[in-house]
């Protein structure tokens, strides 16, 4: 089972950033997909999650307006859209895939760095 995250990197305050998440190893459509993010001194946060299908988005209260989750389940992969980046965001970013849409134990990738510099 792999979750190869993707697309972070250093970026400048009010940019926008698509994260991507491919999978492999087990049945992508069969999971919801969640994003999470842990900053630097933080525990690790919820941002935003996604149905098998592709709907019924859920977003952290932080999270809505800016951030923008959906799925590919032809490709594998589930995707986060981030606009209007602050410093605040600055964070590695993880997505992991879950049957029941609560625990959020069952996959995990290995995260990807996203820096907002101001």
């Amino acid at each position: 089972v792999q979750l190869q995250a993707s697309g972070g990197g250093l970026v400048q305050a009010g940019d926008s950033l698509t994260l991507s998440c491919v999978a492999s190893g087990f049945a992508f459509s069969s999971y919801y997909m969640g994003w999470f993010r842990q900053a630097p001194g933080q525990e690790q946060e919820y941002v935003s999650s996604i149905d098998k299908n592709g709907g019924d988005p859920d977003y952290a209260d932080y999270a809505k307006g800016r951030f923008t989750i959906s799925r590919d389940n032809a490709k594998n992969t589930v995707y986060l859209r981030i606009t209007d980046l602050t410093p605040e965001d600055t964070a590695v970013y993880f997505c992991t895939a879950d049957s029941d849409r609560y625990y959020w134990d069952d996959y995990w990738g290995q995260g990807t760095q996203v820096t907002v510099s101001s």
